[in-house]
């Protein structure tokens, strides 16, 4: 899942951030709006987390301007802006969650899994596909109750397919959601990944299967 976190505080920038990527989210990092709403629209998030008093440009105005695009990502405003009059207007122009700081790190991380969570629709915080179940709150995956650990790039392809299990998931939704502007995913290495991932899940009766020139879905083995 790829998060832009906009935050002008560079010392909770980073220590956010690191604790965003520690949980395998892929994030870029922008401390003013106007970079932020260029990266907006220029680039696919999940999440845009969404300081308000920002250099250049108001976090509203970059919220504003996500909006009238069109732009699908969930936003949470992460803000020391906490009247009832501002919420009540960061809310009214789109926002889906508003966030006061200073606030606690384990709300934020739940919150941010709700919202990715509503993002991806999905109602429960586990999702079950065959013998093969992920807890989102967790992140982790287990195979008939037991744990199936995974590399940091191969959970992240496998929640995407078990998220939108029944839906082959296109190669650039991968390499968009997996990736931030200072990674790089090329088709061999995405090809590798999904190879390591029918191995791992052979034994519980699934598969990933190829969708030739598209992308890839999550399956049941043959028989």
């Amino acid at each position: 899942m790829r998060i832009l976190l906009v935050e002008d505080n560079l010392s909770l920038a980073e220590g956010l951030s690191a604790l965003l990527r520690q949980s395998g989210y892929a994030v870029d990092v922008v401390h003013d709006g106007a970079s932020a709403e260029a990266l907006a629209a220029a680039e696919s998030f999940e999440l845009v987390i969404l300081d308000l008093n920002l250099p250049q440009m108001d976090g509203l105005e970059v919220l504003r301007a996500m909006r009238a695009r069109r732009n699908p990502a969930a936003v949470m405003i992460l803000t020391a802006r906490g009247t009832p009059e501002e919420r009540v207007r960061g809310l009214d122009l789109g926002a889906d969650d508003y966030l006061i700081k200073p606030f606690d790190i384990g709300e934020f991380e739940a919150r941010i899994r709700s919202l990715l969570r509503r993002q991806a629709g999905l109602r429960t915080a586990t999702v079950s596909f065959g013998a093969l179940s992920f807890d989102q709150n967790s992140r982790s995956f287990a195979v008939e109750g037991r744990p199936l650990d995974l590399p940091a790039r191969e959970r992240g392809l496998l929640e995407l397919l078990i998220t939108r299990a029944g839906k082959v998931v296109p190669r650039d939704s991968i390499v968009q959601s997996l990736t931030s502007l200072e990674d790089d995913l090329s088709a061999n290495a995405i090809e590798q990944y999904v190879s390591r991932l029918r191995k791992r899940l052979a034994p519980a009766g699934l598969t990933v299967r190829t969708a030739r020139g598209i992308g890839y879905f999550l399956d049941r083995a043959e028989p």
